[in-house]
């Protein structure tokens, strides 16, 4: 089974990237839950949601404790809230972030090739005019951990989101995946040179 948890704030979407994460593998013919983590948190307060993905019937129906993989909407959240407890050892790490991993003060608690940056609320903006980076993000963690494909991630996003908006925001999708896929790449390059 793998195990998604997005950190985010109100307002940021971390339910609807849980849902549309749930969708996407269910596009693919796997098993998947999603659901959120709040109370009454209001706008701008930290909040959390869940995606759990697998070949089988899920029965567990918790918060994710031990993720394989973080998703971290709002890199302020790095210092305010603990976002890493519980991570699997090797577990993925994505933080909407335009600096890279290495500048934010994390390299203690991060496993080096498994965490990097993408510049979602950037991307998001100028795909479709808001700051709401969930979509984007979720491209970013399907070229990270392959835990859906982006073809499936950008039929979900399409299928929540008609018309314009879901063309722009499967588009700022892709951009995250192709963002991701090539700091991997440059990533094992880098490490191949050393």
């Amino acid at each position: 089974m793998f195990q998604v948890r997005i950190h985010g704030r109100g307002g940021q979407g971390a339910v609807t990237a849980a849902e549309l994460l749930s969708v996407a593998a269910f596009l693919e013919g796997r098993h998947a839950q999603a659901f959120p983590s709040f109370g009454s948190e209001r706008t701008g307060a930290p909040v959390m949601a869940f995606c759990r993905i697998d070949d089988r019937p899920i029965r567990v129906r918790e918060p994710v404790m031990r993720p394989d993989a973080l998703v971290i909407q709002d890199a302020t959240l790095l210092h305010q809230v603990n976002v890493f407890e519980g991570l699997r050892p090797g577990g993925s790490v994505l933080v909407n972030s335009p600096l890279p991993i290495g500048d934010l003060g994390i390299s203690d608690v991060i496993t080096p090739g498994r965490a990097l940056t993408v510049p979602a609320t950037a991307l998001a903006l100028r795909h479709f005019g808001r700051p709401v980076p969930n979509a984007v993000l979720l491209g970013g963690l399907a070229a990270l951990t392959g835990c859906v494909s982006v073809d499936s991630l950008t039929a979900a996003i399409q299928e929540r989101f008609p018309g314009e908006l879901g063309t722009a925001n499967a588009a700022a999708a892709r951009e995250a995946y192709d963002h991701v896929s090539t700091a991997q790449w440059e990533e094992q390059a880098h490490a191949q040179a050393d």
